[in-house]
């Protein structure tokens, strides 16, 4: 029924969605049903690649494992586990059930936990370095930090603790604070 509806709409030369009965005998259009929980195809109407998919899927299934329901249900599971356990005797396959189900889901959720942080500090490095390219008088070699060796790190590391030495030292000496000219005015 579905595919007549789109050949007669391509024959009418409609694009428009029709509306159709629900259960309740209501109107409903296609615009009002829930969209799909893992989208398939971008809205141009191409496909999704596997890494959005992946992603998407990881952003939700993160969001979920941090609810406070969530927690509640693996609570819940872990008390209808031990409740359980004088019905069977406490043998082996009781407890290799919880055991074998704690480890399947820790070790999904590494690779899920991992790609959400992964991402969060991609976003956070970008923005970081758009206020730096932004910032008057910073530095723009600071971009790109993350894609320097650890000994170029440690140079600039310690390039940093030696500006951080001298502002304490005067402040120390009361000469002029950090980020102020020697006037006592605020650096721009």
């Amino acid at each position: 029924m579905k595919q007549s509806n789109q050949k007669a709409r391509r024959r009418n030369g409609r694009n428009a969605p029709e509306a159709s009965k629900g259960r309740a005998g209501k109107q409903q259009t296609q615009e009002s049903k829930k969209p799909d929980p893992i989208p398939r195809a971008k809205p141009d109407g191409s496909h999704r690649t596997l890494a959005e998919v992946f992603n998407h899927f990881a952003t939700s299934a993160s969001r979920a494992a941090g609810n406070p329901a969530t927690f509640a249900a693996a609570i819940s599971i872990i008390i209808l586990w031990a409740v359980s356990g004088p019905f069977f005797g406490f043998s082996d396959t009781w407890q290799l059930i919880i055991n074998t189900s704690t480890t399947i889901v820790t070790f999904l959720m590494v690779f899920l936990i991992q790609n959400t942080q992964n991402r969060d500090n991609e976003a956070i490095q970008i923005k970081l370095d758009e206020l730096i390219r932004a910032a008057k008088g910073a530095q723009n070699a600071v971009l790109d930090l993350e894609g320097m060796t650890v000994e170029d790190l440690d140079e600039i590391r310690g390039q940093y603790e030696d500006l951080a030495k001298e502002a304490r030292h005067e402040l120390k000496t009361g000469g002029v604070r950090a980020g102020q000219d020697d006037k006592g005015k605020q650096k721009e």
